[in-house]
């Protein structure tokens, strides 16, 4: 349909007002919600994300076709609810206690909900018991984000809250951030290191076991 081509356009573009429009334009032809998110939103991030490992794209270029995203999402998500539509997976996503750090998190979290993700977005400076409250039965992946050096023992500290509350056998951890390498990841008991929003958004998928 050339209406979900050119929302997938437009995402890709960042035109925040345009993908508003389109999303609007699609519900009044009684396109289906899902496939608006499938075949309209979702490719666009994807070729965002191709675009910043290409280097095409930079965060500002990031930003602005997440929060194009965003806003489409914002008018999709009571109408995805009401066809009982599925996320892909639930994560819970914060900074680690002590780094009060956010930009890339929140490009990890708009990269995680453009590939069909619900995030559970506990913010910066998140201790370890904050956590594990959030991880109930129903969370699939635990994203930690850290860019300080001093901060990242909180890493380590996080997963072994996890494991002495006795979740941690049942959901997946991802670690990412300025200062985060796959040895922390190796060395702190991790599932994934994602080294950028876009490719922690494909290793998400990977953990679960859905093709990218």
């Amino acid at each position: 349909m050339d209406i979900l081509n050119h929302l997938s356009e437009s995402v890709t573009l960042g035109q925040q007002d345009r993908v508003r429009e389109l999303v609007e334009e699609a519900i009044a032809l009684e396109i289906a919600s899902p496939q608006i998110l499938t075949r309209g939103l979702i490719p666009g991030m994807d070729v965002v994300g191709q675009k910043f490992q290409a280097g095409e794209y930079y965060i500002p270029n990031m930003l602005l076709a997440a929060r194009a995203m965003q806003g489409a999402l914002e008018i999709l998500r009571p109408r995805l609810a009401e066809t009982g539509a599925k996320p892909v997976g639930k994560v819970v996503l914060g900074t680690v206690h002590g780094d009060h750090h956010d930009i890339g998190k929140n490009l990890v979290r708009m990269m995680l909900e453009g590939k069909g993700f619900e995030v559970i977005d506990l913010g910066i400076n998140t201790p370890p018991a904050r956590f594990v409250e959030a991880t109930d039965e129903t969370v699939d992946i635990i994203g930690l984000s850290c860019l300080l050096s001093t901060t990242a023992p909180f890493i380590g500290d996080t997963i072994e809250a996890l494991e002495k509350a006795g979740v941690r056998d049942r959901v997946k951890i991802m670690i990412g951030g300025g200062v985060v390498s796959q040895k922390l990841a190796d060395d702190c008991g991790a599932d994934a290191y994602g080294r950028d929003a876009a490719v922690g958004a494909v290793k998400a998928l990977e953990l679960l076991g859905v093709d990218p």
